[in-house]
């Protein structure tokens, strides 16, 4: 079942995604060469905590995941395309770090995702991260009342394979409110004028990843949780949750 949200639970999740952003801004801040994955999840509690919120990750089991998520947020790094867990694994110089964060705060769940890279960047890592980030704003500006869902994923895959990156479909976006991952369905690719209409109170994470090597395969890492590039290039995740208004696309997860 698909749920609207009034205007007034749009507001709950707004308070949910000023933590989101708060959780991007202080693991960036602290991320350099040397620091452990693990020792960014514990910067990740703390704001999470300090924020008066829950982390919407720690011990969630989905039927794809080996075991309950140990962590607060996700950190993906180089060729980890998606739910890369915290582990003792320190930064080098030059890595491309995903970090995907979700929280509730009185019920009503925020979730966002940002790419940048540790140290010194290689070019092809900043144009890769500047991509994904156009991917995301185009599937934005496609979640318009009136449009259809495929719009969204048509957009999004212009810009991505436009560039000539990989992109895969079977991790997408999703509904979201009182729980994490609601209905519907949000496709990284889509086809224009096809899917669900989009109504104003309809609240979803809309999250593209990108593929450096320009193949859309991916495989599961042994530690049952992390989704790998097929092809070992580097990958993007970018997303952030988006509310249907009367007036457009609103983002909930910034400042």
């Amino acid at each position: 079942m698909i749920e609207l949200k009034s205007a007034g639970e749009i507001s709950a999740m707004r308070e949910a995604g000023r933590v989101v952003a708060g959780v991007h801004a202080a693991v960036r801040a602290q991320a350099a060469v040397g620091v452990s994955l693990r020792e960014l999840d514990q910067v990740a509690r703390t704001v999470i905590h300090e924020g008066g919120a829950g982390s919407s990750f720690l011990g969630y089991h989905p039927s794809f995941g080996a075991t309950p998520y140990p962590g607060v947020i996700c950190t993906s790094v180089n060729g980890v395309m998606l739910h890369g867990l915290p582990t003792p694994y320190r930064l080098r110089d030059g890595d491309l770090l995903s970090v995907d964060c979700a929280v509730h705060v009185d019920g009503w769940h925020a979730d966002g995702t940002v790419s940048f890279v540790v140290g010194a960047a290689r070019a092809e890592d900043l144009d890769l991260i500047r991509v994904a980030d156009a991917t995301l704003a185009a599937g934005i500006a496609a979640a318009v009342p009136g449009a259809r869902m495929g719009d969204v994923g048509h957009a999004m895959s212009a810009v991505g394979r436009g560039a000539g990156y990989g992109m895969q479909n079977d991790f997408g976006g999703h509904g979201i409110g009182r729980e994490m991952h609601e209905s519907p369905f949000v496709p990284n690719e889509g086809r224009k004028g096809r899917g669900l209409w989009l109504r104003p109170g309809l609240v979803i994470a809309i999250e593209p990843s990108l593929i450096a090597g320009g193949g859309d395969d991916y495989h599961m890492a042994s530690d049952g949780w992390s989704v790998c590039t097929g092809d070992g290039s580097r990958s993007a995740h970018v997303e952030h949750t988006v509310a249907i208004t009367q007036d457009g696309p609103v983002i909930l997860t910034v400042p």
